[in-house]
């Protein structure tokens, strides 16, 4: 018991050292702030998954009220005002990226459809943005069979189907992609502030060589990588909360709906797991240039292929089976999902706390083999 507690004071210690090292670097506690704030700020309301304010041209060739109601039909907020081009304009605005989408109505149009002739329209997409263009042209396509079916009918109608479609949409009813962005920015910024704060804090005692003033005290290698995990981690943590309450809660108008604490319990232990990660990536590099080098691709890669960027379900199996087992993101992705949107409890969420658990002791487990092996060799 007594040998216990002389580990966990030397711990106390060396995570207060620590934390005035972070204090001491204003440009660090900096690039946290701006990341928990401004970042998920301008990342929330400038990133939009959905058709907003759409540029389309309209070729209108036959000249019919039917016509003009389809062209009245495209407007604010999901279209800017159609616009009035001839056929021989459509090139030349698409190649220029003034127009999105171009509709042609061909002659004679609206008198085919009543005479119940076959007819049609041709709708031209620009697909560069493709998740633009695919919801774009989902919402012309409902806009004009909505309208075709009105003129039809002689009356308003929506449908011509006896059968009638509710949509309810659960967690997020107004389907604004900025609720999704924004707590998905702050799993982003745990990540990889969590990586970069812990394997700098190593390479910076390197470079400096105060590392060897560790080395001539009695404390372990297991001591001072739970120092450097638990500070680094502490600070990320307290700014994640701090965001998710003042920015996501407050600023953004994101309601919350399942428990804090369950939250900052499975971050703490995500923290921990991707701190090793950082001390890991630490020992393999000698300079911080070096250590940005291994981090920037595996952030990126964690993070595409976590759930949080696309759905794991897109993914190949083998890949979806790779991520979940080599990294732990994919598992605090679906656990901040579950709760902070479905307001799941831990009798839903624990066995990705669990994979989290798993995959964070192997990750303790390499980098401690690595950090006694370089820096107590």
């Amino acid at each position: 018991m007594r040998r216990l507690l002389i580990h966990l004071g030397n711990i106390g210690h060396l995570i207060v050292k620590e934390l005035r090292s972070i204090r001491a670097d204003p440009v660090m506690l900096l690039l946290v702030v701006y990341a928990f704030s401004v970042a998920v700020y301008t990342v929330a309301t400038g990133v939009k998954l959905e058709a907003r304010d759409l540029t389309i041209g309209v070729v209108d060739e036959d000249r019919s009220e039917l016509s003009r109601t389809l062209l009245g039909a495209f407007g604010p907020p999901l279209f800017k005002v159609a616009r009035v081009i001839p056929a021989s304009a459509i090139d030349a605005e698409m190649d220029a990226g003034r127009l999105v989408f171009v509709l042609e109505i061909p002659p004679n149009f609206q008198a085919d459809l009543m005479a119940g002739r076959r007819t049609g329209l041709q709708l031209n997409i620009d697909a560069t943005a493709m998740t633009q263009a695919g919801n774009g042209s989902v919402y012309i396509q409902q806009i004009i069979a909505q309208e075709i079916a009105r003129a039809t009918a002689g009356r308003e109608a929506t449908s011509t189907t006896p059968v009638d479609v509710v949509v309810r949409a659960r967690f997020n009813p107004n389907l604004d992609s900025g609720w999704f962005s924004s707590v998905m920015q702050i799993l982003n910024n745990v990540t990889l502030l969590t990586i970069v704060l812990t394997g700098a804090a190593l390479i910076r005692e390197r470079e400096q060589g105060t590392v060897e003033h560790l080395l001539v005290m009695p404390v372990t290698a297991v001591e001072i990588m739970l120092a450097k995990m638990a500070a680094n981690g502490l600070v990320i943590l307290v700014a994640a909360l701090a965001s998710l309450t003042l920015v996501v809660e407050w600023w953004l108008g994101v309601p919350v709906a399942g428990s804090l604490a369950l939250f900052a319990f499975g971050a703490a232990i995500y923290a921990f797991t991707v701190a090793a990660l950082g001390i890991l990536l630490g020992t393999l590099a000698t300079t911080m240039g070096q250590f940005g080098l291994l981090a920037i691709p595996v952030f990126v890669v964690t993070q595409l292929l976590s759930g949080a960027t696309t759905p794991m379900e897109s993914m190949p199996v083998w890949l979806q089976w790779t991520m979940r087992l080599i990294s732990p993101t994919p598992h605090f992705v679906a656990l901040a999902q579950g709760v902070l949107y479905r307001g799941a409890g831990l009798d839903v969420v624990w066995p990705e706390i669990a994979k989290i658990v798993a995959i964070g002791g192997a990750y303790f487990a390499f980098a401690l083999v690595r950090f006694r092996k370089v820096i107590f060799a």
